[in-house]
């Protein structure tokens, strides 16, 4: 349906944007029950909230401009949890009300509060802002409420557990009993609605979510990996779906820091965002994402509220979410009014279970998907390429054309395609190679599925075993440092109690022992002086998971090996590595 029911300066403000229909959260607050009341309002990030908001007060909010003039305290008080949100709630509400002629005053952290000050002096028709400086110029009364007639929480939840419960509670003590109270959110707990039986009268509760679905617009993807190829998953990922903007999720701001540094050195337009950066460096991130010089923004929970970008169609969780809202809000980021986007948790296998409980609780059905192999990224280059080269050619200069003559004249056709090949693949990131998990992340330690190489074995053990707290997550880096070799050339691996096996193909048998004769270090408490030897048979097979390791076929299976029980390994711990016998 059409917007009705507005006054015609607003109608005429969403013609010009190129508004024709209202979201379905638009439609719900112009209903008549809707009309006049309080409003609890549950929709997804990315759904027109804002403007929803701005209609849903706009036939009453002009009213009482026409009935008091043109000066007075501000009618309307928008609180949003960041500055990003608040400036885009500010933006939003600005075109909206242009062609009403109302002054809209933006009060957020890291802006200069003299200037603010002064334009609330102007007796702005609205005020939008963060809880903190809100709190600020209002207990500096540089802040009058007491006209309030609309007070607007937008991520309410959020700001509840950013730790604003007391600002938000100040402010609202400071508007008349009369206002009217809207409460948005992509999800409501306990205590939002707490907030709302105290702040609000009679309020409709308003929902558009999918309660069967997190997301309409967005396709979740997990991909179980090991503990230590988390950050090659995310490089692969990237490669893959090679999207236009890419937004990553870290825990920490030392996560952040770290993965950040990770992708710049291999070669990623990235930029990072956490409350260790500077607001001017912020906001030279989010530029860089706009205009295209970056395509990968690394990001903490909070760092990331408010932040809309058109062209961002894929989330990585990179590490996971503490619950189902923080998956959804995180997500949110993509697949927002109308576009498409894809969420992919990146889960090292220890935490699968977890994660599927988490995402039954959030009603998403994800589907879980192989993390892309180089192999993968290196067939979607092909195909990106061949693609791109096959799309017509459009609008080419003379000069353009005089070039491309110029080379075929020098260059056979076959080695200018070989020459553009490799100078395309040479602009790209290199793929990285994954442990191998066998297809399935709790592989059995009987199956044999067989890789190719590993036809001829042969097996080597190390003095370090269960007991010591050996497991692949630590092994495999220990044998490619030692021995010289990659990942690739280590075969199925069995963790016995005070031992370990392992295999490698038999025609790198030599070179691998010189190396690891090389490399040992006889009494040395770290790696180099863990013992590796050839074993004289192979190990007997273990019963069930008591073994742990690698598979048959190699795969790295984390889930088998046990924690060793009060000081059972008797020694002492060498550098990065487990207990020594």
């Amino acid at each position: 349906m059409p917007f009705t029911r507005l006054p015609s300066p607003i109608a005429a403000a969403l013609t010009e944007r190129g508004y024709a229909q209202p979201t379905p959260v638009q439609a719900a607050v112009l209903e008549p029950q809707a009309l006049g009341r309080d409003l609890i309002v549950s929709a997804q990030t990315g759904s027109g909230k804002t403007v929803a908001f701005g209609i849903a007060m706009a036939e009453d909010l002009l009213a009482l401009v026409a009935e008091r003039g043109d000066f007075g305290p501000p009618l309307v008080l928008a609180i949003a949890p960041t500055r990003e949100l608040a400036l885009q709630v500010s933006l939003e509400l600005t075109w909206l009300y242009a062609t009403a002629g109302l002054r809209i005053a933006t009060c957020v952290g890291g802006m200069d509060p003299v200037r603010e000050r002064r334009t609330l002096e102007r007796r702005p028709h609205i005020v939008v802002g963060t809880p903190g400086r809100l709190r600020d110029h209002l207990e500096r009364n540089a802040l009058d409420l007491s006209g309030v007639a609309f007070a607007v929480l937008d991520e309410a939840d959020e700001m509840l557990d950013m730790g604003f419960r007391d600002d938000l509670e100040e402010l609202l003590d400071a508007t008349p009993n009369g206002r009217r109270t809207y409460l948005f959110s992509a999800t409501m707990p306990k205590p939002i609605l707490a907030l709302a039986r105290r702040y609000q009268t009679d309020a409709l509760q308003i929902t558009t979510l999918d309660s069967n679905r997190g997301h309409g617009d967005i396709a979740y993807h997990a991909v179980a990996v090991a503990p230590a190829d988390i950050e090659h998953a995310v490089v692969n990922l990237l490669r893959y779906h090679e999207a236009p903007t890419a937004m990553l999720f870290c825990a920490t701001r030392e996560s952040v820091r770290r993965l950040h540094a990770v992708l710049m050195e291999r070669g990623f337009a990235a930029v990072a965002l956490s409350g260790e950066h500077s607001q001017n460096e912020r906001n030279s991130a989010l530029q860089a994402l706009r205009d295209g010089r970056a395509r990968v923004c690394v990001a903490t929970d909070v760092a990331a509220r408010g932040i809309d970008i058109a062209t961002l169609t894929l989330v990585v969780h990179v590490e996971l979410p503490r619950d189902a809202e923080t998956l959804q809000h995180r997500s949110g980021r993509t697949g927002r009014a109308g576009r498409k986007g894809t969420a992919v948790l990146i889960v090292p296998i220890p935490r699968r279970r977890r994660v599927e409980m988490m995402l039954r609780g959030a009603k998403i059905a994800a589907e879980w998907v192989p993390v892309p192999g180089a192999s993968d990224v290196r067939e979607r280059d092909r195909e990106r390429l061949l693609e791109r080269l096959s799309a017509p050619i459009e609008d080419a200069s003379e000069q353009d054309r005089a070039l491309a003559a110029q080379l075929l004249e020098r260059r056979d056709p076959a080695d200018l395609a070989l020459a553009l090949v490799q100078a395309h693949r040479q602009a790209l990131p290199e793929p990285e190679d994954l442990i191998d998990l066998g297809g399935s992340a709790g592989a059995g330690a009987g199956e044999q599925q067989h890789r190719p190489g590993f036809e001829d074995v042969v097996w080597f053990r190390m003095d370090v075993g269960r007991r010591q707290n050996a497991d692949p997550r630590w092994i495999l880096p220990l044998l490619c440092r030692r021995g010289h070799i990659t990942r690739d050339a280590i075969g199925a691996i069995r963790i016995a109690a005070n031992e370990t096996y392992f295999q490698v193909p038999r025609n790198i048998e030599a070179k691998f022992r010189d190396a690891l004769q090389r490399t040992w270090r006889d009494g040395d408490e770290g790696e180099a002086g863990v013992r590796i030897e050839p074993s004289p048979e192979a190990p007997p097979r273990p019963a069930g998971n008591a073994g742990g390791g690698r598979g048959a076929n190699g795969a790295a299976r984390p889930q088998g090996y046990a924690r060793p029980q009060g000081n059972g390994g008797q020694g002492h711990r060498g550098k990065g590595g487990p207990r020594r016998p």
